[in-house]
């Protein structure tokens, strides 16, 4: 099985500085005062595995991903998110089996779209998010609970 490891999140909406994010065995969860970033930590992971709605991302475009800036601190031009993967157990898809660790990288840079990085190789979208799909995981995993979610899985009947 595999291990998300560790996040890295670089200007993508309210973390502006880089920011690393540790996933320590077991289940992961985010808890703060409204308005800390805790939502934003969850549509990165979204984000880096694939999502394409900037809806789903609270935005109007995709570019409102990227830091917008603040009264002290100017708007950045790009973002960047990434994942690493624990695969030592050799359980990721068959062309990174050999591998101890596996990156996946997305990059967007305003007016210019985004990239996906698989151990820093450039690669298609659709191979971004079928690698996650073979990972049994993705954008729209039942196993990544966003804002709002939480309430509607409470109050679903059976």
């Amino acid at each position: 099985m595999i291990k998300f490891k560790t996040l890295k999140v670089k200007g993508f909406k309210s973390f502006v500085e880089p920011t690393e994010v540790i996933i320590e065995q077991g289940l992961t969860g985010i808890v703060g005062p409204n308005g800390c970033g805790k939502s934003n930590i969850v549509e990165s992971l979204r984000w880096c595995m694939g999502e394409t709605s900037a809806k789903s991302m609270r935005g109007s475009g995709m570019e409102d991903i990227i830091f917008s800036g603040t009264s002290n601190r100017p708007e950045k031009n790009f973002s960047e998110v990434s994942i690493f993967i624990d695969n030592k157990d050799k359980n990721g898809p068959s062309q990174y089996s050999q591998l101890d660790e596996i990156l996946v990288t997305r990059k967007i840079e305003r007016d210019k779209g985004s990239k996906y990085f698989i151990n820093d190789k450039e690669v298609r979208a659709r191979d971004a998010q079928m690698f996650f799909a073979d990972l049994s995981t993705g954008a729209h995993s039942p196993s990544m609970i966003s804002q709002g979610r939480i309430g509607a899985l409470v109050t679903a009947k059976p």
